[in-house]
Order: structure tokens, then sequence, then C-alpha cells
């Protein structure tokens, strides 16, 4: 106990060290991108039709006069101050308008993620235990079709179906006009603030704009899940301790969901995390499609817009939350695996 205790610094210090160099990496590849692509900073800031000397005066407040070393060092700190710019689109600074539009993507992606993990892990399982029957081909063509089919496709479709047609479900945007800035918001996430309002009448609109655009991103979350789970599952399946349990008498019941999925699940915590991280910077589509103001459509419009310090700032977002997820899931693994201790 006392030798386990004596690598624990060790152990920190490298995790430490792991995320500081990934950070500073992905500091960098953001640094670049905003030199690299072919957009003028200094135009966006001041227009096409700004004289020469207010070009030269911004370019020099903006430090784009000064070597690319001296760039990336103001980069740097600045970015660790929490100071990502001023946003030409919208006139704040680029951290407001993240604080004000990131609770949406986190909201649409976690209900998503939610409803990927409860049905696609089940039907891995189902499709792995009844491997090459009917139920098996249900499931890969489910999981195939949430691959192949364009998710703008399938969010205008649902539209069409369910709010158009059926009215089951709420419009696009997050909350219907009469209940606009009824709530004040404490976390950002609609649907908490509502609850913790007792705004009930709140929570259900929100909850009906909610319901089918996490479906629509929580759909290919499914299929990527209910895949690889459906993979682990064939692997452990395979494993002797399976054929050992059935031996013994256990029930079919109690080897497949406690033993094959229990040991499936080491894997499976890094890919439901990735999915998650994938959605939540990967839902520009069905924000556009939706009219949801979060993350994703706030850098869509920003790029169209040539707003640099917006997308980047964006970005910088999404490439930390990957970072954080990365390590939950890692910690996760430790806790669920003694072996990885």
């Amino acid at each position: 106990m006392a030798f386990k205790f004596s690598r624990l610094p060790a152990q920190v210090g490298r995790e430490v060290a792991t995320v500081a160099v990934t950070f500073l990496g992905l500091l960098l590849i953001t640094f670049l991108i905003g030199r690299v692509v072919p957009i003028d900073p200094v135009l966006a800031a001041v227009g096409d039709r700004a004289p020469a000397d207010v070009y030269e005066r911004v370019k020099i407040e903006l430090g784009l006069d000064r070597p690319l070393y001296e760039q990336f060092w103001i980069y740097l700190t600045k970015v660790f101050q929490g100071d990502f710019g001023k946003s030409v689109l919208t006139s704040n600074t680029v951290l407001a308008d993240i604080k004000r539009v990131f609770p949406a993507t986190l909201e649409l992606a976690t209900l998503g993620t939610i409803f990927g993990v409860v049905l696609g892990v089940p039907a891995g399982v189902v499709a792995a235990v009844n491997r090459d029957r009917w139920i098996d081909q249900v499931v890969r063509v489910v999981g195939l079709f949430g691959y192949s089919v364009p998710v703008f496709w399938l969010g205008l479709m649902g539209l069409l179906v369910f709010y158009r047609m059926l009215g089951w479900v709420g419009g696009p945007g997050r909350i219907g006009v009469a209940f606009d800035d009824i709530v004040d918001p404490v976390t950002g996430v609609l649907l908490l603030d509502a609850a913790l309002r007792g705004e009930w009448e709140v929570f259900r609109n929100a909850f009906s704009h909610l319901i089918l655009p996490s479906c629509v991103l929580g759909y290919f979350s499914l299929a990527y899940v209910s895949r690889m789970t459906r993979s682990f599952m064939l692997e452990q399946l395979r494993q002797e301790y399976v054929t050992t349990a059935r031996v013994k008498g256990l029930s079919e019941t109690r080897v497949v969901w406690r033993h094959a999925l229990g040991n499936a699940l080491v894997p499976l915590i890094t890919v439901i995390a990735l999915s998650y991280a994938n959605l939540l910077e990967g839902s520009v589509l069905t924000e556009t499609v939706f009219a949801w103001p979060g993350l994703g459509r706030y850098i869509t419009n920003s790029l169209l817009n040539a707003d640099m310090n917006a997308v980047l700032g964006g970005t910088l977002v999404v490439g930390t939350v990957f970072i954080a997820l990365n390590l939950l899931s890692d910690l996760l693994y430790r806790l669920v695996d003694p072996r990885a201790r």
C-alpha cells in the first residue's frame, strides 16, 4: 500500500504534464489557424473602406506587426487571462458570447447523449447475443442508416412530420415567443433554470422544442454506441470466463448483463465520452436546421462573417471540452477496471 501511495505523485504529475502539453498544442494550432486562413482580421475589424492610416493603427493595436513568436506569447497571456478578444459580429467579448450560447449546446448534446446511450447500449448487447439473427440485422441496419442519412435531411423530415403534420413537438428555436424572457438565466440551461424557478409551463414548452433536435442528434450517437457495444460484447462473449460462468449454472441474463457487459463497460466509457464530445462540437447542422442558438451556430455565423476572434475562441472551447472528457474517461476507466490503477 505504501508503494502505491509513493507512486501517486508521479502518476498525478504525468497526468498534469500530459494535459498541459496537449492544451499548449491546442493553443498553438488555434493560433496558427488564425494566421493561415485567408481572412485579414484587421479588415474584418475596420472594414475594406477604411483609410490606410486607420488600417495600420489597428494592425499595431492588434499586435500583428510583431514577429510571430511575440504574437503567440501575447495570445497565450490573453487566453490564460480569459481574454479571447472582441467579436466583430456582436460587439461583445467572445467569452461573454460563449457563456451565453454554450449552455444551449450543452443542453442539446447532453439529452442527445442520454438518448443514444440508453437505447444504444441495450441494442448493442441484444445484437451481440443474437448474432446473425434477424434482431442483429435490424440493429445493424438502424446503425447503418444513422451513419448514412444526412443530418439536415433528417432534421427537416422530423420538423415536417412531428411539428408541421402531427404537432407533437415545438418548432424551431429554443422556446416559444410567448415564454421568452420569463425565466432569468441562472445556469443558462433552460430546462434546469425553469425547474429551479418552478416555471413548469416554461419547462414543458422548452422541452417540446428540445426533444426533436436532441433525438435527431442522439440518433447518430445511438448508431455509434450500439455498433461499438456490439463489437465489445462479441469479444467478451468469446472469453473463457463466460463459458466458465455458464458451466457453473449462472443464468444467461446474469452472464450477459453483469459479467460480459461489466467488462465491456471499460472501453465503452471512452466511446461514450468521445460520442458526447462529438455531439458538443458536431451539432452545427442540427443547430442550423432547428435555429438553435448554440455554440455550433455561433461559430458558423462568425466564420461566415470573418469574425476570427469568435471562431478561434469557440474552437478553443471545443478542444478544451475534448481534453476534459478524455481525462474524465481515463479517470472513470481506472475506477471501473482495477487492473488500470
